[in-house]
């Protein structure tokens, strides 16, 4: 759903999405980049009134959905995705993709056993959708699979 920014206190951006009343999002939310009143963004209900009679909104939640729709439509075409290593998990990776938080198994790095990992962290790169289940929230992307793509054209 779409509002714009109607107030902005130390904490949140109070936003007008059409409803009764307006909705409060969490700055951080919105990460670096820097919202202003007037602005028009995406956001997510969360709960349609707390204790104090307010919206609850998520800007958060919204990009997750966005970018699901946006993987669901690449995965079905069979492109890759770009997205970002920054976590280790037990067996694997997680890498972000622009919002939509995937699983990389370790034997899905790279061609060969990779030991050291560090060079790879937090820098874009392709990756293959190898498996995606919504009802579950989890994605499952390959390196290997492009690397292997790429070394095949060669």
């Amino acid at each position: 759903m779409t509002g714009s920014v109607v107030k902005k206190t130390d904490d949140d951006a109070i936003v007008d999405v059409g409803l009764k009343s307006e909705g409060r999002v969490p700055l951080k939310e919105f990460g670096t980049g820097e919202v202003n009143i007037g602005d028009t963004v995406d956001v997510y209900v969360d709960r349609y009134e707390n204790k104090d009679g307010l919206i609850v909104l998520s800007r958060e939640k919204a990009r997750r959905e966005e970018a699901w729709v946006e993987l669901e439509k690449q995965f079905s075409d069979g492109k890759r995705v770009d997205g970002t290593i920054f976590g280790r998990v037990k067996g694997g990776f997680t890498v972000d993709l622009s919002g939509a938080v995937a699983f990389l198994p370790g034997s899905q790095v790279d061609i060969r056993p990779v030991r050291d990992v560090t060079p790879l962290m937090n820098n874009p790169q392709p990756f293959q959708i190898l498996k995606m289940d919504r009802s579950r929230g989890n994605i499952v992307v390959s390196r290997r699979a492009v690397l292997e793509e790429t070394r095949t054209l060669r």
